[in-house]
């Protein structure tokens, strides 16, 4: 027997050490040793530090800021004025995509606008109403900007002609507006 525990004690045991490191003893960090710490300048949330794909609606936002910008558009050109009063269609989506700790945004949107305004021909003014319709724009594309006009009034059809080619110019201001709609987004 005296064989059984010598060789017991003589086993092999190079994994098993008793001069070890002990184990460490868990302390709460104060306020000071998180100030110390470097915080990486995250975005995204909180929950998302390695900074994978996080993706944010947008669409409320969006539509209210769409439809301040453009309901108080007015413009006056060579035979009379007309004024933007009311956004009757604002459909689309909007969003924030933060993905490897980088930002993109993006939008599509479709839009119409009702608008008012006088014309005159020969000393006769005539009151005009009726709808320009911005089928579809998207985030980055606004130089394809294109806006179809609707002209409700009882007028002939040379008169409609002639006044949906003058109202062509609200293109520009649209596209400008739609500009800085753009540049809030990307600042969010």
């Amino acid at each position: 027997m005296e064989n059984g525990v010598a060789e017991k004690q003589s086993s092999y045991t190079y994994w098993v050490r008793d001069d070890a490191a002990p184990l460490p003893v868990p302390r709460k960090l104060t306020p000071e040793d998180i100030s110390q710490q470097s915080q990486p300048n995250l975005l995204g949330s909180v929950w998302n530090q390695a900074g994978t794909w996080e993706e944010k609606n947008l669409n409320s936002w969006a539509n209210s800021r769409i439809k301040e910008l453009l309901s108080s558009l007015s413009l006056e050109f060579s035979n009379g004025k007309a004024a933007v009063y009311e956004v009757t269609k604002c459909s689309g989506d909007a969003f924030l995509i933060t993905v490897r700790n980088k930002k993109r945004v993006g939008y599509t949107y479709e839009l119409s606008l009702k608008f008012k305004g006088e014309w005159s021909t020969n000393d006769q003014k005539e009151k005009i109403k009726g709808h320009f319709d911005i089928p579809e724009f998207s985030f980055g594309e606004l130089d394809d900007l294109q806006i179809e006009t609707r002209i409700s009034s009882e007028i002939s059809k040379e008169d409609k002609a002639r006044i949906s080619k003058d109202l062509q110019s609200f293109l520009e201001p649209i596209r400008k507006k739609l500009a800085a709609f753009e540049q809030e987004l990307k600042d969010r």
